[in-house]
């Protein structure tokens, strides 16, 4: 018997022969709530003044206020008050305000990035960036629309980071 909570989410588990079941479990579904398809507003140090139920931020470094002791937590509204989910390695949440995942990493959000290969029907379209393509020159017979052509390729495939600059 233990009154650990789970490792990832923290979610407070029940006990045999436990008094009032319903609070641990409510705890559970609100720590849930939070953190399954989480999506956060902002990231920010101060709570705001008037937040509505169900509203989650970021806790930035350093945390104020009611925050205080929770930066990097996603921080929710709750009627019993503020809930603080603790982030663990590769956590994802939606960020309302960027328009984009943010990824907990290495003790860190990172907004914007993504990390792996892109898949299509089984083919793999993206993945880590190869080394640079050389640009054609020389030759014994020379096209020059072909030329610029393969140039304008590579370019595209550089700007993208497909390939490495020159």
């Amino acid at each position: 018997m233990t009154d650990l909570p789970t490792p990832r989410l923290g979610l407070p588990l029940l006990e045999p022969g436990q008094a009032q079941k319903e609070m641990t479990h409510n705890e559970a579904l609100t720590r849930l709530d939070i953190a399954t398809q989480a999506a956060v507003l902002s990231t920010a140090a101060t709570p705001p003044a008037s937040p509505a139920r169900g509203q989650c931020w970021l806790v930035a470094d350093p945390a104020e206020g009611d925050w205080a002791g929770h930066a990097n937590a996603v921080a929710a509204w709750t009627d019993g008050g503020w809930r603080f989910v603790a982030p663990f390695e590769g956590m994802r949440i939606w960020a309302v305000d960027a328009q984009c995942h943010a990824l907990f990493a290495d003790g860190e959000w990172y907004h914007g990035r993504t990390y792996g290969r892109l898949f299509i029907e089984g083919r793999q379209l993206v993945g880590p960036q190869q080394p640079n393509v050389a640009e054609p020159i020389g030759g014994v017979t020379v096209d020059a629309e072909a030329r610029a052509a393969i140039t304008a390729v590579l370019q595209t495939l550089r700007r993208h980071g497909l390939i490495e600059e020159i």
